[in-house]
């Protein structure tokens, strides 16, 4: 059984499983705390109705204290397993398992946003939230793709088909602190085979005033109104 006791300390497996260093996983279950009291008060059930008894009672679950809660949600979060194996993981059934992820994974975000890491989704609010008094802000503009389940229907299937690798999938546009490694901004999800730039373009991103942006070939002609961008050149081929 995966505990959360046992996996902070293994930093390669807990890397593996959430995505998260130790310090940062340490620091997190406070968050959740609070998120989760937020979204399911103490005087109401988890139906969002009034108690009639004091909470607390009954069998303690597996995933009963909020340190295994988040476990829980971390690692299908991050590996996105079948129930029935992510139930195994943690001594539940299927149904039980499937019972748990949409109480928990809500209060994942919020718990993001009580840490003061969740990435802006307003193009609008971006230079707001990355704005660093009298600092160059240097930024990373990057488009992210994952892949996704081949639609059944043929017609649905040309829109996610990336054109590479003879997979379908789901893309992001994401911009990245490069000092603090920090995900400031995540644009909506589009189809994997929409260009990078067509998605900034329709998501026009508002930059801090002193902002040096580093982007790659994919934003070819990208140029918002910032002081410099970076963009590599192709190196030319050997014996020309």
């Amino acid at each position: 059984m995966l505990e959360y006791q046992r996996l902070k300390k293994d930093r390669r497996q807990l890397l593996a499983l959430t995505g998260l260093t130790h310090n940062e996983f340490v620091a997190l279950p406070e968050a959740f705390c609070v998120a989760s009291a937020t979204l399911y008060p103490a005087d109401k059930t988890a139906e969002g109705q009034g108690r009639k008894r004091q909470g607390g009672g009954g069998r303690k679950g597996r995933v009963g204290t909020t340190e295994q809660q988040l476990v829980f949600s971390l690692v299908y979060l991050k590996t996105y397993p079948l129930q029935a194996r992510l139930g195994a993981r943690f001594g539940l059934s299927q149904s039980r398992a499937n019972r748990w992820l949409p109480r928990l994974l809500p209060i994942v975000p919020h718990a993001l946003e009580e840490w003061g890491v969740r990435p802006s989704r307003e193009p609008e609010q971006f230079a707001k939230q990355e704005r660093e008094p009298q600092e160059t802000a240097e930024l990373i503009i990057e488009g992210t793709e994952r892949r996704r389940q081949r639609p059944k229907n043929k017609t649905k299937q040309a829109l996610p088909y990336r054109g590479k690798h003879k997979t379908q999938s789901d893309k992001n546009v994401v911009v990245v602190n490069a000092k603090t490694t920090r995900v400031g901004y995540l644009s909506q999800t589009y189809a994997g085979k929409r260009h990078d730039k067509k998605i900034v373009d329709s998501e026009p991103l508002c930059y801090p005033p002193a902002t040096i942006l580093y982007k790659d070939t994919g934003f070819q002609g990208y140029e918002p109104q910032v002081p410099q961008t970076h963009q590599p050149q192709k190196s030319r081929a050997k014996g020309r």
